[in-house]
């Protein structure tokens, strides 16, 4: 990429996107279209997390897909055939937003043969940085975190204590055992720590904080050399957990800010469809209507 990292704000330039999941959990929807293109009320949730790479200033996504899911970055194309009819049909809104996906970020494409685990896939991205880059970063599309722009304020955190950052958000004590839980220090901050080591869904009893990962990470380029010495993990599969433990052993500092917004979990019907009553009754133009219709809906559930 020919755009020095210079000239990137926050001197992050690539962002990956491991995108190569069979997406069970939305079976049957999933047989046939990738879960990252469900669209959250009109727009793919992948289309949502290269809006957000562009916020943090970064000018390449790379999409780590499987064989199979091509129709990912398929999306990111233009639509000639497509474009031109709507241009004949004056839906000029329409054309904007067709245009607009092919126009957000440069794509790079990484392709992941086999599902072998998340740090497997981020190690596969390596090749595609420039030298130049010390930092990747990586988001991960399941998870929606608002309002958009918690990596920024990661990198910030990164400029003042260097290594790596992780998003992290406080769950209550019924769902310490659905998430990693991250073993931490304090800081000076209130929302930042830093990170001991990481636990595996603990029970209660054995989580050493309430902080769970929250699917964005800024990792040193130091993550791949680490992802090389590490052995597969829990399924048989390369985790990069272990990877950042590894650094974490060998006195990298890792750190995690606490994002205190909200967050949306994309991987499955249940978190989906919140996230797109979220998006719809806030939406300029289905809003008001939908709002309406859903306490309809709710009012006629609870007579029922």
């Amino acid at each position: 990429m020919d755009t020095p990292i210079e000239n990137h704000p926050h001197l992050v330039k690539t962002v990956v996107v491991p995108a190569a999941g069979l997406g069970t959990r939305f079976l049957p929807a999933t047989k046939t279209v990738p879960k990252e293109l469900l669209p959250v009320v009109d727009t793919p949730g992948i289309e949502l997390i290269a809006d957000e790479a562009v916020k943090l200033g970064a000018t390449r996504l790379a999409v780590v897909t499987s064989p199979s899911k091509q129709g990912i970055l398929a999306h990111f194309n233009r639509f000639p055939a497509l474009e031109e009819t709507l241009i004949e049909e004056g839906k000029m809104d329409f054309l904007a937003k067709v245009v607009r996906s092919a126009e957000i970020i440069n794509v790079t494409p990484v392709i992941q043969n086999k599902p072998l685990g998340l740090g497997h896939a981020v190690g596969l991205t390596e090749d595609v940085l420039d030298a130049d880059e010390s930092v990747v970063a990586v988001m991960l599309p399941d998870d929606l975190v608002l309002p958009c722009g918690i990596m920024n304020d990661m990198a910030a955190v990164r400029a003042e204590f260097g290594g790596s950052v992780l998003c992290a958000f406080e769950v209550s004590d019924d769902k310490v055992s659905d998430y990693g839980i991250f073993a931490v220090e304090s800081t000076a901050s209130d929302d930042v720590h830093r990170v001991t080591g990481m636990v595996e869904k603990p029970e209660l009893a054995d989580a050493p904080s309430r902080f769970a990962a929250a699917g964005r990470y800024l990792l040193d380029r130091e993550i791949f050399a680490a992802l090389k010495r590490i052995t597969p993990g829990a399924g048989g599969e390369l985790q990069l957990t272990d990877a950042i433990q590894l650094l974490i052993d060998e006195g990298h500092p890792v750190h995690i800010l606490i994002h205190r917004g909200k967050r949306h979990d994309l991987g499955n019907p249940r978190g989906y469809i919140p996230a797109c009553v979220d998006f719809g009754i806030r939406h300029p133009e289905y809003g008001p209507t939908l709002l309406r219709d859903i306490k309809a809906i709710i009012a006629e559930f609870e007579e029922e």
